[in-house]
């Protein structure tokens, strides 16, 4: 048995699964397989990537031991750096709007993260701008996942190649489409690159919500897949590995997300469910034969 020197370096590469559940229930032909992305300790793809970009800030000497963490925001992955800072020794310090609900401000407190308030009013870009400001003044460091080419360098070195080494074999491809959800852009930008080097066969769709179309110029709007459209089209996210875009209705993303947990026995996250309601529909309309989807995240069956 491997010994680990932490959690961290368990999580990749995570396990490919055939859905053959999901597409018994239904009806779907061809083949349905996940990439699951969701072992680690906050249960989504996020702590991977927060870890990892600290290591590659660290390497480039941009992050010094001990240097105070700022980021913008309050979902996945301001989770994952809240606890991947403590474990490493950077304090870790959040930006976000005043109204952010005081459940998510308690959770994120209890893993020792600072946090700082913008006016509700100024959205998301009062928290970033807020964040940007403080790392200025203060000398710390701002991870600023959005921008920052860590995120998707990240997933060139590690995500990537994992998937890339699934699904090609031989020269040959096991599936034709992958389908990533979008939230930062990374994890698509960081995938595709690699799997456009590997092999030209595979198509990769870009998944957003329904509700929030930013990639594709549609509507924007609220909706209930957290952790993915976030109303902007994201500095990280290169359109030019993109094949198709993939809208996603929330009640169809929760409804696969149901769904999987009973036919397969995986408790896939919102997101998740986004991935796997858009590689099914290629399937059913006759436009893959074999389809990947990545699930960025768990959720508690208990909830």
């Amino acid at each position: 048995m491997e010994l680990y020197p932490n959690i961290y370096r368990t999580l990749a590469p995570g396990p490919m699964v055939e859905l053959r559940g999901y597409a018994a229930a239904c009806r779907l032909p061809g083949r349905l397989y996940a990439y699951l992305d969701c072992n680690g300790p906050t249960g989504t793809a996020r702590d991977g990537l927060a870890e990892g970009m600290l290591a590659l800030a660290a390497q480039r000497k941009a992050l010094a031991p001990g240097q105070t963490l700022i980021e913008a925001g309050s979902g996945a992955f301001a989770t994952a750096l809240a606890l991947a800072g403590r474990t490493s020794g950077h304090p870790v310090c959040l930006a976000m709007p005043d109204n952010t609900p005081a459940a998510r401000q308690e959770k994120l407190s209890a893993l020792g993260a600072q946090l700082l308030f913008s006016p509700a009013r100024e959205g998301a870009a009062g928290a970033r701008a807020l964040a940007r400001t403080w790392a200025e003044k203060r000398g710390w460091y701002y991870t600023d996942w959005l921008a920052c080419d860590d995120n998707p360098e990240y997933h060139r070195r590690v995500t990537g190649p994992a998937i890339a080494e699934a699904i090609v074999r031989e020269g040959q491809s096991l599936v034709d489409t992958v389908t990533v959800g979008v939230g930062s852009g990374g994890t698509i930008t960081g995938v595709g690159e690699c799997v456009k080097a590997w092999t030209n066969d595979v198509r990769m769709v870009a998944v957003e919500p329904y509700e929030c179309q930013a990639l594709s110029g549609g509507l924007l709007g609220p909706h209930n897949i957290p952790d993915m459209g976030f109303g902007l089209v994201p500095d990280n996210y290169n359109p030019y590995v993109v094949d198709k875009i993939a809208a996603v209705a929330s009640a169809d993303a929760l409804r696969a997300a149901r769904t999987v947990l009973l036919t397969d026995a995986i408790p896939a996250s919102a997101s998740g469910g986004a991935a796997l309601a858009a590689a099914a529909r290629f399937l059913a309309e006759g436009r893959s034969r074999a389809a990947l989807c990545l699930i960025p995240g768990r959720t508690s069956i208990l909830e």
